[in-house]
């Protein structure tokens, strides 16, 4: 069986070496980890570019909802052209109606703009009313993957939500199960047919001056133990956690 891959997200140079260092599979491409992250900047596609993994970026404008207007969608639409220019293998994206639901009308203007590249459906899913019309949505326009939580704040209380997600997904679409994703939160994921997982496998960064915050930075040890747990988890390096 397939073994589980492992996509770390970063905003920055030195994330992006801590994560390859780590062995991730994958990586999601943000700036401001802090704020569910944003899009990166033009210099940061292209460093990432030269990644020996796939590089997907985040497009997210802003911080706040995922109600985006016409100017931000046209925003949107640069950056997954720079995303392209710059060489990265895909782009990560999501759009909301008021009530919640998908905004289909968006989101199919993002992904022709993205044709052709990797694309993954971010936790705008995980606010939506009804998660088999928006699973049906996704795969229609050529979602290859859902990252969520299981509408849940992190995955492992999400557990009941994310078995749904898969029976519903029926293989048409991976569910990757993210937030709250450490070695210590493994053996709650156990039983579900994961191909895909997502965490940050961060630590406390340096305090900022001047009270500018203080952003969590990646580690490599952090995604070395996740790979561990999910080997000892299945009893091999390369097996999927069933």
């Amino acid at each position: 069986m397939a073994r589980v891959l492992i996509e770390v997200c970063v905003d920055s140079a030195e994330g992006l070496a801590e994560a390859v260092a780590g062995g991730a599979d994958r990586i999601e491409l943000c700036a401001a980890l802090d704020l569910g992250g944003l899009t990166p900047s033009a210099g940061l596609m292209q460093a990432a570019a030269r990644c020996p993994v796939p590089v997907l970026a985040m497009i997210r404008p802003r911080a706040g909802d995922f109600i985006f207007s016409d100017a931000e969608v046209a925003i949107m639409r640069a950056d997954i052209a720079a995303a392209r220019a710059a060489g990265l293998a895909g782009v990560v994206l999501g759009a909301s109606l008021t009530d919640g639901r998908l905004d289909d009308t968006v989101l199919a203007r993002l992904t022709k703009a993205a044709a052709g590249l990797d694309l993954t459906l971010h936790r705008a899913f995980d606010l939506v009313p009804d998660m088999a019309a928006a699973i049906d949505l996704a795969a229609g326009l050529g979602f290859r993957r859902i990252l969520t939580s299981g509408q849940a704040a992190t995955a492992a209380e999400g557990r009941a939500g994310l078995e749904q997600c898969f029976a519903l997904a029926g293989g048409r679409i991976a569910i990757m199960p993210g937030s709250g994703i450490s070695a210590d939160t493994v053996p709650a994921l156990q039983g579900l047919p994961l191909t895909d997982l997502h965490g940050s496998c961060s630590v406390p960064g340096r305090a900022a001056p001047l009270g500018f915050g203080a952003p969590r930075r990646t580690s490599a040890a952090r995604v070395r133990a996740l790979k561990a747990a999910l080997a000892q988890a299945d009893g091999g390096p390369d097996a999927q956690l069933s």
